[in-house]
């Protein structure tokens, strides 16, 4: 790679803020963490463009607006305990890390786990990535002031709503009956669920199970 901060820069100012994403904090993670090194070598040169990109087993990275977009719908601020489902690549994790949070990522499929962990532990980020069900979520820590979602789902699973803490938030891309996808974002409070509709999106579908190649 050349200079990839300049990239990432370029990624910021033209992809980025143009979308309305106003989130310094989520802006400087985006342009901070090297998302080169979250994809195969040689996907390496095309890490920094509007596009998602394979990462192996039929996943992808997401394109980096909707990374960008659904941090800041997260609305998290730096000490909160974060869940996410779905770890792929784990560069999500690592926005979220970057931006002071403590994460905690589940990945179904071994190998993407294990590839996850030691690329965040070799770049300094502190992630728990657990290789397990991700409709389960991951009790052992709960509950978590939010929980970011980062597959396509039917539903909330109730398992979610039970591990996030009470004026938490959760963002999903969910199934809508028109087809594809929309971004949601769940409240959770005293007298309930509030939920707010966001962009449309696709997604990898959210499985349930795990796969174990090793």
């Amino acid at each position: 790679m050349n200079d990839w901060r300049l990239d990432a820069s370029k990624m910021v100012e033209e992809q980025l803020i143009p979308r309305n994403v106003r989130d310094m904090a989520v802006l400087r993670a985006m342009a901070s963490v090297p998302r080169h090194l979250f994809v195969p070598r040689r996907y390496a040169e095309d890490a920094y463009i509007d596009r998602p990109l394979p990462i192996g087993d039929r996943q992808t990275i997401s394109q980096p607006y909707i990374v960008a977009r659904m941090t800041e719908l997260l609305e998290a601020r730096s000490g909160m305990k974060v869940l996410e489902i779905g770890t792929g690549s784990g560069y999500q994790s690592a926005i979220l890390s970057f931006m002071g949070l403590q994460v905690w990522s589940v990945e179904r499929i071994d190998f993407l786990a294990e590839r996850a962990r030691k690329r965040l532990s070799d770049l300094g980020f502190a992630v728990h990535v657990i290789h397990g069900d991700g409709r389960m979520g991951f009790a052992d820590a709960a509950p978590y002031d939010r929980i970011i979602v980062t597959a396509a789902s039917e539903r909330v699973e109730p398992l979610w709503e039970e591990q996030l803490a009470l004026e938490g938030r959760l963002v999903v891309p969910k199934d809508v009956t028109t087809g594809g996808q929309r971004l949601l974002v769940r409240r959770k409070e005293d007298r309930g669920c509030t939920d707010t509709w966001y962009d449309y999106c696709r997604f990898v579908p959210l499985l349930g199970g795990t796969v174990e190649f090793f």
